[in-house]
């Protein structure tokens, strides 16, 4: 079945939609604006604001997939501990890498709607940044920007797709879409082109992520608020 252009865009298998926002990172070429938009709002509680990551294509996402699926990146648990993958069906290694780690072709960030953002003036010297939940609690660095986020993403057009617990994907503090211009990717993100697009992709545990797309659209897929 031939794909639309909106379609291609929303699996991360065409970037024609993206600008760059520095030289790191390409976003939505209509994310420019509210991103204007919430930096300056940001700045007037004293926090700054930086993007970690924005678009990630396709194939960057199987990479990172693959490389869980084999071992070669480690698996983490809620508490941020390696996940010990021997001894383990390929359904459980698949749902703990979905945990943290969206199937190459579901993840928000193909559509350039979506950002991971941080606060560079509250970055230690030497330090690397890791975009985990300690970073943004009560007594990690960047809580000062969690705080000033909820008053300020709206405004600016975001929201927090990951901000709760629902039992799929965890909650992740930096994660920020802006509701608008993702709504459409969410829209035409189906089970079926999802499916159609892994059958044909040399990915790992594809006869599990096969078996198991049916809840796995369910719990890691169609949540959030777009």
């Amino acid at each position: 079945m031939t794909q639309t252009l909106l379609e291609r865009q929303a699996l991360g298998l065409d970037d024609t939609h993206l600008v760059e926002y520095d030289d790191r990172v390409k976003v939505h070429r209509q994310l420019l604006a509210p991103l204007l938009d919430l930096s300056g709002r940001l700045q007037n509680t004293g926090c700054q604001l930086a993007v970690a990551s924005g678009y990630r294509s396709f194939d960057q996402q199987l990479t990172i997939f693959n490389a869980k699926a084999t071992g070669e990146r480690p698996i983490l648990d809620d508490k941020g501990r390696p996940v010990e993958i021997n001894g383990l069906s390929d359904r459980e290694v698949l749902f703990a890498i979905l945990r943290f780690s969206a199937l190459p072709g579901a993840s928000r960030h193909h559509w350039g709607t979506d950002i991971d953002v941080f606060d560079p003036a509250a970055l230690p010297t030497g330090y690397r940044l890791q975009l985990v939940p300690s970073e943004y609690a009560s007594d990690g660095i960047f809580h000062a920007l969690c705080e000033a986020l909820p008053n300020a993403i709206a405004p600016a057009g975001f929201v927090r797709p990951y901000q709760h617990d629902l039992g799929g994907i965890a909650p992740e503090p930096w994660h920020l879409s802006c509701a608008a211009i993702a709504q459409p990717y969410a829209e035409v993100l189906s089970k079926d082109i999802l499916r159609q697009q892994l059958a044909q992709t040399d990915i790992k545990l594809k006869h599990a992520i096969l078996d198991n797309i049916d809840s796995i659209y369910r719990r890691f897929i169609a949540v959030g608020e777009c």
